[in-house]
């Protein structure tokens, strides 16, 4: 049975993706790390519109969960045609004082999983010409940001790597899409990395999107077959604006403005 496969399935974004894919009878297969809203959501999903949903619990921070999605697939029998490397994490603060677990595993969830999982997929999409990657990034993947310092480098990753892959992909006509939101509201900002005064000022005044919203555009995004899409009106004119100023002086202004509101 051909699947969506979704990371960070179970809240936010990755949730109202696997409500509207369901909707449009996707059959789905949804990665988190919390069973018990996994298999809730599946009934749920299976029992109002009539699709296959199924799910595998692993923990995208630890080094061998690409690989176990991968298997668990196999050992399902299903056939991953599109992927949505969804799941993200990040922290907010003074970087020297932030915890090195935490900001190493935003580099395993952001950007080690979601190039192990392209990698585990991508070979029967392009044998079989057919198939779809979605990388979630961000606003924070077009530039550097101070006090958020690896979650930004971590989406600029993304932008690099899926821009990259786009192009590789093309000539086996799999598409391959960069999709970033701002700021949107759900839990992203609420666990103990990001829930702190520096949170709270980093995120003061930006424009925001409800996770409906987001996978609704994202979801168009991919049925138009497009390789890049800005979540928001707003947050696309903000982009082009943005491209327009050198990293390093947005970088200081930045920096220099989000101290002043914290008083520092």
């Amino acid at each position: 049975m051909k699947v969506t496969l979704i990371t960070g399935a179970t809240s936010g974004i990755g949730e109202a993706v696997a409500h509207q894919l369901a909707g449009k009878k996707h059959n789905l297969l949804l990665v988190a790390r919390n069973e018990q809203k996994l298999k809730h959501l599946c009934s749920v999903l299976a029992d109002k519109h009539k699709i296959g949903a199924d799910y595998i619990v692993t923990d995208l921070s630890k080094t061998h969960a690409p690989n176990y999605i991968y298997d668990e697939s196999k050992k399902k029998n299903l056939v991953v045609n599109i992927l949505i490397n969804n799941a993200g994490m990040g922290s907010s603060g003074v970087f020297v004082k932030n915890d090195l677990q935490t900001e190493l595993e935003i580099l395993q969830i952001n950007n080690s999983a979601m190039v192990a999982l392209c990698h585990l997929f991508l070979p029967a999409m392009m044998s079989n010409e057919s198939g779809s990657i979605i990388n979630v990034g961000s606003m924070a993947s077009f530039f550097p940001s101070p006090y958020m310092s690896v979650y930004a480098a971590s989406k600029m990753f993304v932008l690099s790597f899926t821009e990259a892959l786009t192009e590789e992909c093309r000539p086996y006509g799999v598409q391959v899409m960069l999709f970033c939101p701002g700021l949107t509201t759900s839990n992203f900002m609420n666990t103990p990395s990001n829930d702190n005064e520096w949170g709270k000022v980093l995120t003061a005044g930006a424009n925001t999107q409800t996770p409906e919203q987001v996978a609704t555009e994202m979801i168009r995004a991919l049925e138009k077959k497009k390789t890049f899409q800005v979540s928001g009106r707003l947050n696309a004119a903000a982009t082009k604006i943005l491209s327009l100023i050198p990293n390093t002086i947005i970088a200081k202004q930045f920096a220099k403005s989000k101290r002043k509101q914290m008083g520092k």
